[in-house]
């Protein structure tokens, strides 16, 4: 009870010093909200930018392996002619892959390419053209807002339907209803079944918003799915419980069986899988983390000093105070705490007003550039956390000194 009295003692003589010196209470303020908006700012969108790219890389599939002609991460080592000396994966690959696995639960074959499409007298340029197997919906996630999937008869049969991006939709189609429409691509005409709901871009800038899915079968009549420009890849998804590792055990074996590959010969495919981007980033996070800390520390070490200073010149200017305080019975605890409140709430008061600025700025930027920044509850929790030592450790010297002061010299002062 005696130490919450004092306690609530101080508090008072802190906020009483903090109001009655305005001009230095806000300088003071200055300093630290300019340093605790530096490093959380940082962190902020490190994390924002962070999640965003672990969510557009969760998009690809945990359990997910792509067979492809070229590697995500390229062997340093490995002469790129070789690569480029591949074959591409084909149709026919995928089949085997189905029948001959035991891990894999679904596999797509799939193919993109940028293509002009037109209705009436409307057009998109540079639309990104897929066009996959029916099982592309047990592999990719997404949703369907208008219209609804490919049966699998027109998918089989290869019929001429697409489906398209809600950003695609609303290009050609303004306020009209695409579903039963009828597009044209490179001259073919494509009836619309289903539109994509709207998602915007993730980190790498990849969307159903602005995308146009066809069967792979009727796209076999528009474009050569065989060609390495088309970009043909085959998808495989493991099923549950099975590592996307063990899947990509399995596939090794099975794709050197169908390309008769000797025991000798190197691998002429790449099985990726979202891990091996996961691990590049991870590196690149920890060297921005680093960076964020230093360039943050800085500035709040720049406000610490001032911090420091002030509590300094506030000891210097109640030394009389101290001595009258003391003389009436104050204890040394009492004095500490008083100066020792006053800096810890002069960080913590400059450190909320980074946090709210910081607040703000992320719904601004938020809104204006369609970019998901969020002030997260750990980085609340460590501005704050920050501010606090910051106060504790600029006020202490400058506390203890005051504690220190002899009643009789601290009343005779000028």
């Amino acid at each position: 009870m005696i130490f919450l009295h004092l306690l609530k003692e101080s508090l008072f003589f802190a906020f009483n010093s903090l109001v009655v010196n305005r001009l230095r209470t806000f300088l003071s303020l200055l300093g630290i909200t300019i340093g605790i908006f530096a490093i959380i700012s940082v962190f902020t969108v490190i994390d924002s930018l962070e999640v965003s790219i672990r969510n557009s890389i969760a998009k690809l599939g945990d359990n997910v392996v792509y067979v492809q002609k070229w590697p995500w991460a390229r062997q340093n080592n490995y002469p790129w002619w070789k690569y480029l000396n591949r074959p591409v994966p084909k149709l026919k690959e995928k089949k085997e892959i189905m029948r001959r696995s035991h891990l894999a639960q679904a596999a797509s074959f799939m193919i993109s390419t940028n293509k002009n499409i037109q209705y009436k007298d409307n057009s998109a340029e540079g639309v990104s053209i897929f066009s996959a197997t029916h099982d592309y919906e047990d592999i990719r996630s997404f949703e369907i807002e208008k219209g609804r999937y490919f049966s699998l008869f027109e998918s089989n049969t290869g019929k001429n339907r697409a489906i398209i991006g809600a950003v695609i939709a609303e290009k050609l189609f303004q306020d009209e209803n695409p579903i039963g429409k009828t597009i044209k691509i490179l001259g073919h005409k494509v009836k619309i079944i289903g539109v994509f709901k709207k998602e915007g871009s993730d980190a790498f800038g990849i969307s159903n918003d602005e995308q146009v899915l066809l069967p792979i079968n009727y796209a076999k009549n528009i474009f050569d799915i065989k060609s390495d420009r088309m970009n043909p890849m085959i998808m495989v998804k493991a099923h549950t419980g099975i590592s996307s590792n063990e899947l990509v055990e399995e596939l090794t074996g099975i794709m050197r069986s169908i390309r008769r590959l000797k025991p000798t010969e190197e691998d002429d495919f790449a099985l990726n899988q979202s891990s091996l981007i996961s691990q590049n980033f991870d590196s690149l996070f920890v060297v921005l983390d680093i960076t964020g800390i230093i360039i943050g520390g800085f500035s709040i070490l720049v406000g610490g000093f001032g911090i420091a200073n002030i509590m300094f010149v506030s000891v210097k200017e109640q030394t009389k105070l101290i001595g009258i305080q003391k003389a009436l019975g104050a204890k040394n605890t009492f004095i500490l705490l008083q100066f020792l409140n006053e800096s810890v709430i002069l960080t913590l008061l400059g450190g909320v007003l980074g946090l709210l600025i910081i607040f703000i700025g992320t719904k601004i930027v938020s809104a204006a550039f369609d970019v998901d920044f969020v002030l997260t509850i750990g980085n609340i929790l460590t501005g704050v956390l920050i501010s606090v030592s910051i106060g504790i450790i600029s006020g202490i010297i400058p506390a203890y000194k005051a504690a220190r002061l002899n009643p009789v010299e601290a009343i005779s002062s000028v």
